[in-house]
């Protein structure tokens, strides 16, 4: 029996399926509390900001890092610690007395999420045959999807019924379990069943030394707008999401937290629509450029609204909230780009640079963002987010700027690469 036609490889599927589904609920759950952190350990703005962009240092830090050393040991052991650090991580959080405490989970967190995506793309290529392989890392994008959806109006009606401790605490606790069942799973239990398995994890031939291939794409132009477009879309629309979504609708319109997270949600349904939509337009237009520019002309206009009228409308928030998050989802095009422009061998290193750009944008909006609220912690809270959206508004306009750069590959490259964040 072999692993890629064994029914077996199902239950991998769906344990490292739910691991990821859970890791990616924790990038964006501590957003919902930020306003109850400050008020319990006294902190200000920027130490929130702090928190957010800790966490997605560590994963835009380690991502390529990670990806060359399970290239080497194989994916199994970092997805395992991977889960156990999240998982370690929440339960401090939960457990945290003060605001070192917190800064120390949310490090562990980003390290372990900075495992997860690379080796779940490495596990299915060992497991599922090509033809399979494509479609289930649709299926991982849609869960990955759906967890940051938990972490909406679910996880915030747990915190409002139980407290804020007590959700992060079992989330930890169910994570730390996770990976336990990933060892059982992809150690103990395959090693029993497939001790003759001839399937290998490929091993790449003798490679450039990282100094040249580095080198090479910095000095890349179409590296550097996929880059930016990345940095426009997804680390405006995370960075936000992930921090001062939740307060903003709270101290601004005065709304419940649940009702708040709902603006969440909203940006969540854009990011399910975006990636399959905008893909399809692109198909339809046999360009990738075009549309993707469109897409970064609506993030940028939707932030600049915001950044004019500090508190517009309701219907009008809700509907600019749909279009960041389709502007988020719609990012899948980033690689898209990449996959037409560069050789194989340096597709994946390439995705990397540009998932990086993306998690670079969502470090350093939370904490600009948080010092731009303290410096106008005196005036009414519109005011200090109305300012802050200009930060938002910069970040997008570098994403347009990128996309505007992208050549239009002619050529397809041999294979596609489905490294994404």
């Amino acid at each position: 029996m072999e692993k890629q036609t064994s029914k077996y490889r199902w239950v991998v599927f769906a344990s490292v399926l739910f691991t990821y589904f859970l890791i990616v609920s924790q990038r964006t759950a501590p957003g919902l509390i930020s306003d109850q952190l400050m008020k319990d350990f006294n902190l200000t703005a920027a130490t929130i900001g702090l928190l957010t962009s800790i966490q997605f240092l560590a994963y835009a830090g380690f991502q390529i890092p990670i990806g060359i050393l399970s290239d080497r040991f194989g994916p199994n052991f970092f997805l395992i610690i991977g889960a156990l650090l999240n998982g370690i991580g929440t339960l401090i959080y939960s457990l945290a007395p003060n605001a070192f405490f917190l800064l120390v989970a949310r490090l562990l967190a980003g390290l372990g999420d900075a495992t997860i995506w690379v080796n779940l793309v490495l596990i299915l290529s060992q497991w599922f045959k090509v033809r399979e392989f494509v479609g289930l890392l649709g299926i991982a994008g849609m869960a990955g999807s759906f967890g940051f959806l938990l972490a909406t109006v679910p996880f915030s009606a747990w915190i409002s019924l139980s407290g804020w401790r007590t959700p992060f605490f079992i989330t930890g606790i169910v994570l730390v379990l996770s990976a336990v069942l990933l060892y059982f799973v992809l150690e103990k239990k395959s090693k029993q069943l497939f001790k003759n398995d001839t399937v290998k994890v490929k091993q790449k031939k003798p490679r450039e030394k990282t100094i040249v291939v580095l080198r090479r794409i910095f000095s890349s132009r179409q590296a550097w707008a996929a880059f930016f477009c990345h940095f426009g879309l997804v680390g405006t629309y995370v960075g936000f999401i992930g921090s001062w979504a939740v307060p903003y609708g709270m101290h601004v319109y005065d709304m419940t937290r649940s009702q708040s997270s709902q603006l969440v949600m909203i940006g969540l349904i854009g990011a399910l629509v975006g990636a399959p939509l905008t893909s399809w337009i692109s198909s339809r237009l046999d360009s990738i450029k075009r549309p993707f520019i469109v897409v970064h002309v609506i993030a940028f206009v939707s932030w600049l609204v915001l950044f004019f009228s500090g508190k517009p409308p309701y219907y009008m928030l809700v509907i600019i909230f749909l279009l960041i998050g389709y502007g988020n989802g719609s990012s899948s095009l980033t690689f898209a780009i990449v996959r037409k422009s560069f050789d194989m061998k340096e597709v994946g290193v390439v995705s990397g640079f540009a998932n990086t750009g993306g998690f670079l944008s969502a470090v350093l909006l939370p904490s600009i963002f948080g010092k731009v609220l303290d410096h106008f912690h005196t005036s009414s809270a519109s005011v200090g987010y109305h300012n802050g959206f200009m930060i938002p508004v910069i970040f997008s306009l570098l994403g347009l700027i990128g996309g505007i750069f992208v050549k239009e590959e002619p050529q397809e490259a041999k294979q596609p690469s489905e490294i994404t964040a």
